[in-house]
C-alpha cells in the first residue's frame, strides 16, 4: 500500500506517526531528508527531529540530496523503510529534488510501499506544485526557481503552519489555485493510503 503522512511540524502528530509503522520502530531504518534546512540560517529544528525520531527508536541516518545523482541515493535510500522529508526552504528542497533524481527515485520507493513523511516543505514537494509557498512569504526562492511543479504524488496542495492572521492571504491564494487545497495546523497532518486522503491530528479540519 501506498503510505504519504503529510505533516505541518513532524513530530508534533508523533502518534500518528507510530500508528503507521508496519512493524516496531527499532527494526525501521529512517532516512533523514535535511536538504530543505540549508536555506536557513537557523538549523536547531533538523537536530531536534533527529534526536526525537532515535528516542522515539528509529535507526536515523542524515540525508542531504545536494550534490548526489540518482546512482548514490538509490545506494542510500535501498535499504530504509521511511523517507523523512524535512522542513526548511521549500524552493531550496525542490531544486535539488529535480537536480538529483529524488523525485523519480521517491516516486519509486512510495510505490514499494516505503513510507513517506512529510514535514513542511517536505509535505509542499509532494503536491503538484509549491505556488503556495509564496502565499504568506514564509519562503523565500533563493535559488531562482522558474519551474514550481513538484512531485506530483498527491492531487492537492497544503498550506501548513495555519494562523488565523492569514486568513486573507490563503483564501486569495486558494482563489487563483487550480488544485483544491488543505490546511493544516501544526498539529494535524495528511495520512495518504492509496488514493485515501485523511486529516489525522487534533482539531477539525480548516475550512476558509
Amino acid at each position: 500500500m501506498k503510505t504519504l503522512l503529510l505533516t505541518s511540524a513532524g513530530l508534533k502528530v508523533k502518534e500518528e506517526i507510530l500508528k503507521i509503522l508496519p512493524k516496531p520502530a527499532a527494526q525501521l531504518k529512517v532516512a533523514h531528508i535535511i536538504t530543505a534546512s540549508k536555506g536557513e540560517k537557523n538549523r536547531d529544528y533538523v537536530e531536534k527531529d533527529r534526536k526525537g525520531l532515535l528516542e522515539m527508536g528509529f535507526n536515523v541516518e542524515n540525508v542531504d540530496i545536494e550534490g548526489k545523482n540518482e546512482g548514490e541515493l538509490r545506494a542510500v535510500l535501498s535499504d530504509k523503510d521511511i523517507i523523512y522529508v524535512q522542513g526548511g526552504n521549500t524552493f531550496y528542497l525542490l531544486k535539488f529534488s529535480k537536480e538529483s533524481g529524488f523525485d523519480k527515485i521517491v516516486n519509486e520507493l512510495i510505490e514499494k510501499g516505503i513510507i513517506y513523511i512529510g514535514v513542511s516543505a517536505g509535505s509542499y514537494i509532494a503536491c503538484p506544485t509549491i505556488e503556495m509557498s509564496n502565499w504568506k512569504h514564509q519562503d523565500r526562492d533563493v535559488v531562482g526557481l522558474n519551474d514550481l511543479s513538484a512531485l506530483n504524488l498527491v492531487p492537492f496542495l497544503l498550506s501548513a503552519h495555519y494562523r488565523p492572521e492569514n486568513d486573507e492571504v490563503i483564501k486569495a491564494g486558494i482563489a487563483q489555485a487550480k488544485y483544491p487545497v488543505r490546511i493544516l495546523t501544526d498539529e494535524q497532518a495528511i495520512l495518504v493510503q492509496d488514493d485515501n486522503y485523511k486529516l489525522v491530528g487534533e482539531g477539525s479540519e480548516i475550512m476558509l
